[in-house]
């Protein structure tokens, strides 16, 4: 048997949740039936799956020892890279993620991640002790592809997370990107509206003017700052209205403007020779539009709040 404590930022996690993160190495079906059975118990009494847990509770386990040893996640603690902070506060961080850097491992191999980058820095200033946490470390509440630079959100606590996650849902953060695509728009400024279908497999989307089975809704804005006439290049600010993966890019190459040296969604061997061998694309601002300030006790000091990143290298094409 083993008696855990909960702590602040396990409070207000459901149990299951709870135990997933505590226990990685048991499979669900089996956490499910050890909550059915009362082997796992919340101070004493039976448990249910969606009880909500409170600092101060203790969560005792009756599951075979196998299942009560953690996997080692301290990886991150020989990360020397540096972090380059935009924002930061007891609450969250949001960082300005370099162009070829994961935002999450996707193999084994991937030893040096933002997520990891970002435990090392808390680590080193001693704000994130992973032997003292029962489920929580930090985490990223959003995510921009490998080779798009910009603006990504860490919470530091179990709250913020919490908070920031439901933000995001609402969609009370705007995201503002600069992109340069080919190609002179047909309009100063307008909206693109489109349907995505993903495949995970080839980890591309396909995209239609009209609804389809299985597709989702991706509405996108944009605004031409620049046009760069020998180079028939454009700079753009976009806005996401919905965030689909590969929205950006899928949606303007589909309108016949890929981006500079997109090769996913266009063919890219001219934009090499130019030095673009992935795309042009930068989420460049976050502005927070809290709706109800009053829903986020942590986070509501961030209503107006808005947090740039540097400017991307692909603007001196402009210059």
């Amino acid at each position: 048997m083993k008696e855990i404590t909960v702590n602040a930022n396990d409070a207000g996690k459901r149990l299951d949740k709870f135990l997933a993160k505590t226990m990685p190495a048991i499979p669900a079906s089996l956490m499910y039936k050890y909550i059915r059975t009362k082997r796992v118990k919340v101070n004493g009494k039976r448990a249910k799956e969606n009880d909500i847990l409170c600092r101060g509770d203790t969560v005792a386990l009756f599951v075979p020892e196998e299942f009560l040893t953690q996997r080692s996640e301290d990886s991150f603690k020989r990360v020397k890279a540096p972090l380059d902070v935009r924002f930061e506060d007891a609450n969250v961080l949001i960082i300005r993620k370099p162009k070829g850097l994961l935002c999450h491992s996707e193999s084994p191999d991937d030893a040096d991640t933002l997520i990891d980058r970002v435990k090392a820095y808390l680590w080193n200033k001693g704000e994130y002790y992973p032997e003292r946490e029962n489920s929580f470390a930090p985490a990223l509440c959003n995510r921009i592809d490998r080779n798009t630079e910009g603006l990504v959100i860490a919470a530091k606590t179990g709250g913020a997370l919490r908070e920031m996650n439901e933000i995001i849902r609402r969609r009370e953060v705007r995201k503002i990107y600069l992109a340069v695509c080919h190609g002179a728009m047909e309009k100063r400024a307008g909206e693109i509206k489109s349907y995505l279908q993903k495949d995970p497999e080839k980890n591309m989307v396909t995209v239609r003017d009209k609804p389809f089975k299985g597709a989702v809704t991706a509405v996108t804005r944009y605004e031409v700052i620049s046009y760069e006439n020998k180079k028939d290049l454009s700079l753009l600010r976009v806005e996401l209205m919905t965030g689909r993966t590969h929205q950006i890019r899928a949606q303007l190459a589909h309108t016949g403007h890929p981006l500079l040296g997109d090769g996913k969604y266009a063919v890219n061997k001219e934009d090499r020779k130019m030095g673009y061998s992935s795309q042009a694309l930068c989420s460049y601002s976050l502005r927070f539009e809290l709706k109800d300030a009053a829903d986020f006790p942590l986070l509501s000091y961030l209503d107006g709040e808005e947090i740039t990143s540097t400017e991307p290298d692909f603007v001196n094409l402009f210059k």
